[in-house]
């Protein structure tokens, strides 16, 4: 990714967290974090990865909530972010960091079982 892409994407991640922490009042987006965003080279798309807390219920209402507030969320950018076009924006779950969580539980109960003893 070229620099420009990257500090695109960087503005993009902060603007769009200001937004969700401050402006957006829709019940369904719960406790959301902007975690990356992956702009293209030509600058013309850009796909927000956040990462939801909740069950997987209140994650895909949550991602619905974004993905019909992405029109007001892309214009809040046109106007934040000076750019000659703003970029379509797409919404996606980012499950890693509980995929993680996942990993290290699992981790730990395989250290405790081998810390008692059993190999």
């Amino acid at each position: 990714m070229s620099f420009r892409p990257e500090r695109l994407a960087e503005a993009i991640k902060k603007e769009v967290s200001d937004l969700l922490r401050g402006e957006l009042k829709d019940p369904r987006i719960g406790f959301v974090s902007i975690t990356s965003v992956e702009v293209s080279k030509d600058l013309r798309y850009a796909v927000i990865f956040a990462s939801v807390y909740g069950s997987p219920a209140e994650q895909k209402a949550t991602i619905e909530a974004l993905q019909n507030a992405q029109g007001y969320i892309r214009s809040e950018l046109g106007k934040r972010i000076r750019l000659r076009h703003t970029p379509e924006i797409t919404f996606k779950l980012d499950e890693s960091i509980e995929r993680g969580a996942r990993l290290i539980a699992l981790m730990e109960k395989v250290r405790g079982k081998d810390d008692s003893g059993n190999e």
